[in-house]
């Protein structure tokens, strides 16, 4: 089972606060609100996505790289952890 179906409703509820989110600076922009604060929102939007996308590679990573069917290694297990965390802090 691929991991995007096991996470299904958590990965859509982080897509429906992200949608939220954009509708949101969509009516910023539309009020012609200051720049300030579609700067600020648009910072909040893109760290939203890049949330979901450290989660999704962490799904991929944990159950197509290193399957979980299969016994890793202590030496894959690290090397899968170690890219993980390098993704997650890039993508802060």
């Amino acid at each position: 089972m691929a991991h995007t179906i096991h996470d299904k409703k958590k990965l859509l509820l982080r897509v429906r606060r992200i949608r939220g989110q954009v509708e949101a600076l969509e009516k910023l922009l539309e009020n012609e609100a200051g720049c300030s604060e579609a700067l600020h929102l648009t910072v909040a939007c893109r760290g939203a996505m890049n949330g979901l996308m450290a989660e999704l590679l962490e799904g991929h990573i944990r159950h197509h790289v290193v399957d979980p069917d299969t016994n890793a290694t202590p030496a894959q297990t690290q090397a899968a952890q170690e890219v993980i965390d390098a993704v997650k802090t890039y993508l802060r």
